[in-house]
């Protein structure tokens, strides 16, 4: 099974050139998606604080979607009801069941000092493999303006996040933009509970590509419990968001 997390940046680095990757990429089983906008072209015409929306794309969704025809997405927004999480799953899948939870503050919570500080889900989709069934869930950290450090709010999102994987009693995979750096509190609570880090694992050293000028390369994971036998996990060299693209192959 063949997976990949990407962080899309809401498609500014080029809708054109994101929608290419798909379509050279539709192969791929399933798509961890974050920064996915489906609509809100009202916001992206306003002031928005901290979440630098000059360039994005309000209807990515639907054009994903028109590349990956043979993919069912389920969108989970966690800004508004048009901004937030996609995974895309091929249609010959059984998905057993799918879903979100919170895990920063409740839906519809947003800071009335920076909008980018709002809440945060997990998104979660439960399948069916020769294997047998397999849990792949997908994330877009808390950001909140201060850099990928610890926070009080970060060590509870890793703590919420436990307490739900502690429920998945099936193999499961782990990935997106977590916002955190790899020495952070934070990653390690997921990664005592007992989930391999293959950022760590595999030495990667840069999970940004070159639009990403600032310190710190460090933002995206993927993660897997117990049970996920892994064919090949790398970096992706395809410059289409200022997050690079994760590839994981699976059994």
């Amino acid at each position: 099974m063949k997976l990949i997390s990407l962080n899309t940046w809401g498609g500014r680095a080029g809708k054109e050139k994101l929608l290419t990757f798909f379509e050279k990429h539709k192969d791929v089983d399933i798509f961890c998606l974050q920064e996915i906008w489906n609509g809100g072209e009202h916001m992206l015409s306003e002031s928005a604080g901290g979440m630098k929306l000059e360039g994005a794309t309000p209807q990515l969704l639907k054009g994903i979607e028109g590349v990956l025809s043979k993919h069912t997405s389920y969108f989970k927004p966690h800004f508004y009801d048009f901004f937030g999480l996609t995974m895309f799953v091929k249609k010959e899948f059984n998905v057993v069941e799918e879903g979100d939870i919170f895990v920063h503050k409740e839906n519809g919570y947003i800071s009335s000092e920076n909008l980018g500080n709002h809440a945060r889900n997990l998104q979660y989709i439960t399948i069916d493999t020769l294997a047998g069934p397999r849990t792949i869930l997908n994330l877009h950290g808390l950001w909140n303006g201060g850099g990928k450090s610890d926070s009080e709010d970060r060590l509870l999102q890793s703590d919420n996040i436990v307490r739900f994987l502690q429920n998945v009693t099936n193999p499961h995979v782990l990935c997106g933009d977590f916002n955190l750096l790899p020495d952070t509190e934070s990653l390690k609570k997921l990664e005592t509970f007992g989930l391999r880090n293959l950022i760590k694992e595999y030495g990667i050293t840069s999970t940004r590509t070159s639009y990403y000028t600032k310190e710190h390369k460090f933002a995206d994971y993927t993660l897997v419990s117990e049970g996920i036998e892994v064919k090949d996990f790398k970096i992706l060299p395809d410059e289409v968001s200022d997050h690079s693209a994760m590839y994981l192959e699976f059994e």
